[in-house]
């Protein structure tokens, strides 16, 4: 457990050095804007229908995708989310032929990323750096 801590501890420190470095491949598309702007969470996952399609609720921290196992149904699903970390964080949903990322999301932060899903599963995971193989990310089941 100590060693973990100063793991996180030492990239904590490490992390903003590399912001300046942190990008995605030119394959990836981008179909969100960032926001500034602050809003409430909730760390209960919500799946809900909207007139074009699902909208699901994710809260990513430093370093975890909340829920990291949702399910919605095919179709337009945007994803509405939120960082509530200290670090900058985006997300990207990729599988079965799709592959879609959301700008970096600032601290307090919150994006949306409208993604067209059939059914089977998608991965999600936050692109940045080594966020993913600390832990953020998670699989989206399509029905």
């Amino acid at each position: 457990m100590a060693r973990k801590l100063l793991v996180l501890t030492a990239l904590l420190i490490a992390i903003p050095l590399t912001f300046a470095a942190c990008g995605g491949d030119d394959d990836e598309s981008t179909t969100a804007a960032a926001s500034d702007t602050s809003t409430e969470s909730s760390t209960e996952s919500s799946t809900t229908p909207t007139a074009s399609g699902e909208t699901v609720a994710i809260t990513e921290a430093d370093f975890s995708i909340d829920p990291s196992d949702p399910s919605t149904k095919a179709g337009t699903v945007t994803f509405d989310v939120t960082n509530d970390g200290q670090t900058v964080h985006n997300l990207e949903v990729e599988g079965n032929g799709v592959e879609e990322v959301t700008d970096d999301i600032e601290p307090g932060g919150t994006a949306q990323l409208a993604v067209d899903l059939q059914p089977g599963t998608y991965e999600m995971y936050c692109a940045i750096g080594n966020h993913r193989e600390l832990g953020m990310d998670g699989t989206v089941t399509v029905e």
